[in-house]
């Protein structure tokens, strides 16, 4: 009887947490994630028809093949394409993470005259649309000699404001108790900072890493401008000379795309988690 009362009294419990709020909130949320990964799904499943099945709008492929795959890998351009953007994805990512946080560190842990004023210096770039910073690029470029380098497509990203605001917000909850036993043990302040410090905020550099990865690997606009030499495209930049050429071959196309996604996927599939944490810890503590 014990039992039986436990259950029906979970079961009441549960049926007060259905709430029509909350009905009507996944129902929307649900409708949403429909219409937002059905163009995905569309995209993979005509790289894996042939042309003739192009304009067929079944999601799934009367006759699957993995041509498209093997003709797309089988260019050598598309491969060069897809290494310039790992190149300059990781080359930006691991430079966001290395001088972001050596700044947000200096102006979270450090007392100087106008430290406040440089903190509000970095963040009112981030008012700034990047359209109206794309000439003064590509002038600068021009004069030091870096149009259509890998250079001229990485120092923009090199260091970010966002990516500086993001980790001072996280090393000013750094206890100085740590930093001081680290001084009085004789480290310097490089080394209490790469060993003491950043151990301490995994989360924000793990969330800096994805969102600059992701954001340099579907950059169009700048490596457009930037680049003339196909061997230098990257994969984004590549892809739409690509949709041109074969503006007919929608299969192609599709199949290019797919694959430019797929390592996107794969890094905020492996590493959501540490997204949702960083997000969510850098609004608490903002």
């Amino acid at each position: 009887m014990t039992s039986i009362a436990a259950s029906t009294s979970e079961l009441a419990a549960n049926r007060r947490d259905i709430r029509p709020g909350r009905i009507v909130a996944w129902t929307l949320l649900m409708i949403g994630g429909i219409v937002m990964v059905t163009p995905l799904i569309y995209m993979f499943s005509t790289s894996l028809k042939s042309a003739g099945q192009v304009y067929d709008l079944r999601l799934i492929p009367a006759d699957p093949t993995l041509d498209n795959y093997i003709r797309v890998l089988a260019d050598g351009r598309f491969v060069r394409w897809f290494l310039n953007s790992t190149l300059v994805a990781t080359a930006v990512t691991l430079s966001n993470v290395f001088f972001d946080s050596l700044v947000g560190y200096t102006l979270a842990k450090f007392e100087f005259r106008g430290r406040y004023l440089v903190f509000l210096a970095i963040l009112s770039t981030l008012m700034i649309p990047t359209e109206m910073l794309v000439i003064p690029w590509y002038l600068m470029s021009s004069q030091l000699g870096w149009l259509d380098t890998y250079w001229g497509i990485m120092f923009p990203g090199m260091m970010t404001a966002f990516g500086t605001f993001l980790m001072k917000q996280f090393f000013e909850t750094v206890p100085d108790d740590f930093l001081e036993a680290a001084r009085v043990d004789g480290l310097n302040e490089f080394t209490i900072w790469w060993k003491i410090a950043m151990p301490m905020v995994t989360p924000a550099i793990s969330a800096l890493a994805i969102f600059t990865f992701l954001g340099n690997w579907t950059a169009f606009f700048w490596p457009l401008i930037v680049t003339t030499s196909r061997e230098l495209y990257t994969l984004p930049v590549g892809l739409s000379s690509f949709a041109v050429e074969q503006s007919i071959q929608w299969e192609m196309i599709m199949t290019g795309a797919a694959l430019a996604t797929i390592p996107t996927l794969i890094v905020f599939l492996a590493l959501q988690r540490y997204i949702v944490r960083g997000v969510m810890l850098a609004g608490l503590k903002g």
